[in-house]
């Protein structure tokens, strides 16, 4: 009888359409252009987890998915700040990460990129106004690029890498 009242329910969310490989292909490819010139072949990513809910870094884990898989693109995820060419800020910055913030930002080598990953990093998001966050990664370290949602997509993500380094690629002499 259990099974009968679940079994004629109607299902109330549609899955959103996969990304077309091709489409993630020619992303993929004008990031892989742009970090050829501008990074020599390799774009080393630091990520940092400023007090976020996960959601933004499982975002970012599928990039390196068998699907996406960034790092055919010249995309490499590090463990240092120190072999850092960008920074990925996750979260709504709760006080307990500020120092951990500050600490991984003064360890990138010049020129810093650093990019606020989902609604939480750009202005606290859900949290925003709450005692235990600072509101965003705007009020600890400069900001120079945002990737809105909440997550942001795999797809949203590659696509707004591929307009960060369109954007650094015409700033460049």
């Amino acid at each position: 009888m259990y099974y009968k009242i679940f079994s004629t329910k109607k299902r109330l969310i549609d899955p959103r359409p996969s990304p077309d490989k091709a489409e993630v292909l020619s992303v993929g490819l004008g990031i892989q252009a742009h970090v050829r010139k501008l990074f020599r072949g390799s774009l080393a990513i630091r990520v940092v987890t400023a007090g976020s809910t996960n959601a933004c870094e499982q975002e970012l884990t599928a990039l390196g998915n068998p699907f996406y898989d960034v790092e055919r693109f010249g995309i490499h995820f590090v463990a240092s700040p120190r072999h850092a060419d960008m920074l990925l800020v996750t979260g709504p910055v709760s006080r307990n990460m500020r120092e951990a913030l500050l600490r991984t930002y003064a360890a990138i080598p010049t020129p810093k990129i650093v990019v606020a990953v989902g609604d939480d990093a750009i202005d606290g998001g859900i949290f925003k106004g709450s005692y235990a966050v600072l509101d965003g990664a705007h009020a600890v370290v400069p900001v120079h690029y945002r990737i809105p949602g909440d997550p942001p997509s795999p797809e949203t993500i590659l696509r707004s890498l591929l307009e960060i380094l369109d954007d650094l690629d015409g700033k460049r002499p």
